[in-house]
């Protein structure tokens, strides 16, 4: 083997050596094997009190009775498949490994005060505390660290969005809800125009005309659970000009279209609450006399 070869065989290998260290990430290295472990074991039917502190932002949610409700920002219902949904994501958070137990390293991994708290409190105690920090170089596992403890942790089974969810995402959007078989009769009211859509004799008609079906059998399901894009807590100096009324079940709802941002404001008859919807979200429920007869032959 010639001089040449040898220097560039080592040459080569401390190159390896260099990249190696450079494609590991300080601190990534596992420290103990904690893999499996839970790290939050919690009674979703005991638990009573979240509370999710982020830099810019604190959600507390609160138990009352078998619902869940907002207690800050805002004081509003909380949308309750959003919170369950939360829980089983907490019980699901699963410890892979520790991969540091350096105080000097939490803002590396953002499981100091850049990273979200998490409190989960049962029967009005805290039950578990943890920090989670940023998502790993694969996105699909994070970075966490238990309250108290200077251990940083990789977890796995996480979904970043439980965990992050705006103040909007955790508010029941529902702006009305009626079971589909109780819409038996639809009035709609633009302006001076109205008609009304009914079902008699086992058909759905407007006057003497005939519906199209699928058409109808979709107005039906947007009309039996009726949801918001987001909501309009801010006092409005005067009350929005009606653009549409569309009442049914009982309720009726009010329509205001704004021209910027191509979006309605809506409110319920039952609540002083306004809500937003998105144009397209809302003409699926804002329909024309064209729209739901059935085209002449």
């Amino acid at each position: 083997m010639t001089r040449n070869t040898i220097l560039l065989s080592g040459l080569l290998v401390v190159l390896l050596i260099v990249a190696v260290l450079v494609m590991q990430k300080p601190g990534e290295r596992s420290l103990s094997g904690e893999t499996g472990a839970v790290l939050a074991s919690i009674d979703s039917l005991a638990v009573d009190k979240i509370e999710i502190k982020a830099p810019a932002s604190c959600i507390v949610l609160q138990k009352n009775g078998v619902e869940w409700y907002l207690q800050s920002p805002v004081t509003y219902r909380a949308d309750q498949s959003a919170v369950a949904g939360f829980l089983h994501e907490s019980k699901a958070l699963e410890v892979k490994n520790v991969v540091s137990n350096k105080p000097e390293k939490h803002s590396v991994f953002q499981v100091d005060s850049t990273g979200t708290l998490i409190t989960i409190f049962e029967k009005g105690v805290e039950k578990v505390a943890f920090v989670l920090g940023k998502p790993t170089s694969t996105y699909s596992e994070m970075y966490a660290r238990r309250s108290g403890s200077n251990d940083v942790l990789i977890l796995s089974g996480t979904s970043p969005s439980a965990f992050s969810r705006p103040v909007k995402e955790w508010r029941d959007k529902t702006i009305f809800s009626a079971a589909r078989d109780l819409i038996k009769e639809v009035r709609y009211q633009y302006g001076d125009t109205t008609f009304v859509l009914a079902f008699k004799d086992s058909a759905w008609t407007i006057g003497k005309d005939s519906t199209q079906e699928s058409v109808v059998n979709n107005l039906l399901s947007s009309l039996s659970n009726v949801q918001a894009d987001d909501f309009v807590d801010t006092l409005m100096q005067r009350p929005p000009r009606i653009t549409a009324q569309v009442a049914y079940a009982g309720t009726q709802l009010s329509f205001s279209f704004l021209k910027q941002g191509e979006k309605y404001l809506v409110q319920s008859f039952a609540s002083p609450q306004w809500f937003e919807m998105l144009s397209w979200h809302a003409n699926e429920i804002l329909k024309r006399k064209q729209d739901l007869k059935k085209p002449a032959r």
